[in-house]
């Protein structure tokens, strides 16, 4: 597990904004080479360990708790935030775990989706960086 696990939610906030189908494809571009080896090491943890299981339940627990002080510290929760992390979680983390091709990569985000989800009170889920780009429409009516 990187020590720094925040990191992967570096500029999180900026990432979020004004999603279009151009932006989410060069922020995911960014976000894969800026913050990739994190989520490499993490793979690599659940590939190199003797019960996978086990180390994807650690690895999501740890994941969860490690955001939970980074961003919150003990203190109660900020819907708005909260809510950020969700989406950032969705739009980003998942999909570029997905994107590895990994062969563990499909069950590790169902366990850091259980940890997440478990770790902070939430029903979130994950689909494909594919599916997310095919939801965005590029104009609406014609017009934008």
């Amino acid at each position: 597990m990187p020590d720094h696990i925040e990191l992967i939610f570096t500029d999180y906030q900026l990432m979020l904004r004004k999603l279009k189908k151009p932006s989410y494809i060069a922020n995911m571009e960014r976000f894969r080479r800026e913050q990739g080896h994190l989520i490499d090491e993490m793979l690599a943890a659940v590939r190199d360990a003797d019960d996978e299981a086990e180390a994807i339940a650690r690895i999501g627990a740890s994941f969860a708790a490690r955001t939970d002080e980074a961003f919150f510290a003990g203190r109660k929760r900020n819907g708005r935030k909260m809510a950020d992390l969700h989406f950032f979680m969705i739009y980003y983390v998942f999909p570029a775990i997905l994107l590895t091709e990994e062969e563990c990569a499909q069950r590790f985000c169902d366990g850091l989706k259980d940890a997440w989800n478990a770790g902070f009170g939430s029903n979130i889920s994950y689909t494909t960086y594919e599916n997310l780009c095919d939801t965005f429409r590029n104009k609406i009516f014609g017009i934008f």
